[in-house]
């Protein structure tokens, strides 16, 4: 990926919304929910603490995450939909 996060920053590409239910039916786009699953395809260098310490990152490259349903911001870019975020509001890896 050309796009490098800064600090504590991730990029995730999120994993696309379910086109069916478990019973079959076809969801359409206005009722289908927003993912809060997606894999982490790139990260920053980690958080400088208040003493002056890099505080190494807890996600890496590839790694599945949970993470809140309206966290970060959509961007776009060459065609595909990214979510940048700050680690702290990455809930889990999966």
């Amino acid at each position: 990926m050309k796009i490098k996060p800064l600090a504590d920053r991730v990029i995730i590409k999120p994993t696309a919304a379910e086109e069916r239910t478990k019973g079959g039916i076809i969801v359409p786009d206005t009722a289908k929910e927003k993912p809060v699953v997606g894999e982490v395809v790139a990260v920053g260098t980690g958080k400088v603490s208040d003493d002056g310490k890099k505080v190494a990152m807890e996600v890496k490259v590839g790694d599945k995450v949970l993470y809140g349903k309206y966290s970060g911001t959509e961007v776009t870019y060459e065609g595909d939909e990214y979510l940048i975020m700050r680690e702290a509001d990455i809930f889990a890896i999966v």
